[in-house]
């Protein structure tokens, strides 16, 4: 019953005949070979080896677990008479080889062709995937005990961090993952079910239809794409530092382009089949529906790159009113693109959202930001010309879209 239980899982996230996985594999193949040709070498601590693979592969599971085209497919899962730890057990073997095999492997791929490993720590790394697969597992199984999660994960992440090097970090990574298998085995398919009683019910309530509304409703409900957000407000914290010792203020641009990438919140048609069928159906969508999504994305971005000029102006000095304009502008210009790749190219074939945060197609708009950024670092005269042409460009681009 558990092989069955989890070749359906398996065939949900991998295709029915398995047909993505070849694919997946053939890229990481292709882009570990590429790599090792080149002969590129960096050196990496073995810490920060085992928390990078450990960190990225726990929190790719977290978002496997918490997608809500997952909780559809557990709903119709428990209906049927399954034994709790057969279900259980499919339930994360099948996510956590998705998770490996087409997330992390891409990582490792990158990782095993730019730096040097040793057999032994090539098997330590295979024990610290699976035991992030497991602990990930098993703190989203105790999500109604958050805070005992959470100190769970800080006291690994500490470890992992400060103590990267010792020989006895691997067996202790293997005890941790054995009690989290613990865990698993006293779960239930239920703690993995993600409810959503309590946000229908706040639907019902509104008597009238605002887009503001639903985006508010949309990050509530998901907290993982709050959480991202907090995540990139953190990074225009301390990007300053890292800026500031390159080239100084000429350099402001690239972390107007770097703060661009907030992959959630630019994902709300393609992540909302439904969403995406009534905005396309219904007349006069176009006008109703990209407008507000491009505002909304204008703010998200304009908040991260405030918070990164406050953060300058504290530890470096020097912001201008050229330097605010062109914070404006960033963030008005990839909050557009973000719409037009979204309303033209939207992303239809994926499994699991998962899938969505780790698309290629991610990385066009923040690759444009910075292509813009160089431009106005090597070319400073030209500034307030390219702001005007550029400026003129996204308003006909927009227009062109509400029109079509």
């Amino acid at each position: 019953m558990m092989k069955m239980t989890g070749k359906a899982f398996a065939k949900k996230l991998f295709g029915a005949r398995y047909e993505r996985l070849p694919r997946t594999l053939l890229m990481e193949l292709i882009i570990f070979w590429g790599l090792y040709i080149a002969g590129y070498q960096v050196q990496i601590a073995p810490s920060v080896r085992i928390l990078m693979i450990s960190a990225f592969t726990f929190g790719v599971m977290w978002q496997a677990l918490s997608s809500g085209d997952n909780a559809v497919e557990l709903q119709h899962m428990l209906m049927l008479p399954l034994a709790r730890p057969e279900f259980v057990f499919s339930c994360v073997a099948a996510l956590g080889a998705y998770t490996v095999l087409t997330k992390t492997g891409l990582l490792l791929a990158v990782l095993l062709a730019v730096s040097a490993w040793k057999p032994e720590e090539i098997a330590g790394i295979a024990v610290c995937i699976v035991h992030a697969v497991l602990m990930a597992a098993a703190v989203y199984s105790l999500r109604k005990y958050w805070y005992a999660g959470a100190f769970w994960t800080a006291a690994i992440a500490f470890v992992i961090l400060f103590f990267g090097r010792q020989s006895w970090l691997v067996p202790v990574l293997l005890v941790n993952g054995l009690f989290a298998a613990v865990l698993l085995w006293r779960a239930d398919g239920y703690d993995f079910y993600r409810w959503e009683g309590k946000e229908s019910h706040t639907v019902k309530k509104r008597k009238t239809a605002s887009l503001w509304s639903y985006f508010y409703r949309y990050l509530i409900c998901h907290k993982n794409y709050l959480l991202n957000t907090g995540v990139m407000w953190c990074v225009a914290l301390a990007l300053p530092y890292f800026l500031g010792e390159i080239a100084g203020m000429s350099v402001i641009p690239v972390g107007f382009g770097i703060l661009s990438i907030n992959t959630p919140i630019c994902i709300l048609l393609s992540c909302d089949r439904d969403l995406e069928q009534a905005v396309r159906f219904l007349p006069g969508q176009k006008t109703a529906f990209c407008i507000p999504y491009c505002w909304f994305l204008f703010l998200c971005n304009l908040a991260a790159d405030a918070i990164f000029l406050i953060s300058w102006q504290t530890g470096n000095g020097g912001i201008t009113v050229s330097a605010i304009a062109e914070a404006v502008f960033f963030a008005l210009q990839s909050a557009i693109l973000s719409v037009l790749l979204e309303w033209f190219y939207p992303i239809r074939e994926w499994k699991i959202e998962s899938d969505l945060w780790h698309h290629p197609r991610k990385y066009i708009v923040p690759a444009v930001m910075l292509l813009l950024a160089g431009a106005v670092i090597a070319w400073p005269v030209l500034l307030p010309v390219l702001l005007v042409l550029l400026g003129i460009e996204a308003v006909l681009l927009l227009s062109g879209c509400m029109k079509g």
